[in-house]
């Protein structure tokens, strides 16, 4: 059963998020910020990261940026789930590795049909590199 480490600091999301994964068959883990999510994926197995950008004190793209550069991490597959449409944003979640990126609110089965593509394309035996699918 994969695990998702989901790190976003709002209360709803977390609920909506997890109670939609766990019901999909996944294994769910929660982070209010950033510096609690890098705690998490030091203390066990994640096969994908649901990053926020927006949260206190690590936000989202610091997060990815610390992510990317742990060798035990650098090719986790990141998911960004934002409610920021910008452009902006996207190029940069972009540029610094974000394997995916969806605006809130993205629906379940969107949600779902990006996170399977995610799992199917990260193979451990690929040479390191950053998950872009």
């Amino acid at each position: 059963m994969p695990h998702i480490l989901i790190a976003d600091d709002s209360l709803i999301i977390q609920r909506i998020l997890s109670l939609t994964l766990r019901k999909a068959g996944y294994e769910v883990q929660v982070a209010d910020d950033g510096q609690i999510a890098l705690d998490m994926l030091a203390s066990g197995p994640v096969d994908v990261l649901i990053a926020d950008l927006s949260m206190p004190e690590v936000d989202g793209i610091e997060l990815l940026r610390r992510v990317r550069a742990d060798s035990r991490h650098a090719v986790l597959p990141v998911l960004m789930l934002t409610a920021s449409g910008q452009e902006h944003d996207r190029d940069v979640a972009s540029a610094e590795g974000a394997s995916a990126f969806l605006t809130k609110p993205a629906s379940s089965g969107e949600l779902l049909a990006t996170l399977e593509r995610l799992l199917r394309c990260a193979d451990p035996k690929d040479t390191p590199r950053i998950l872009v699918c």
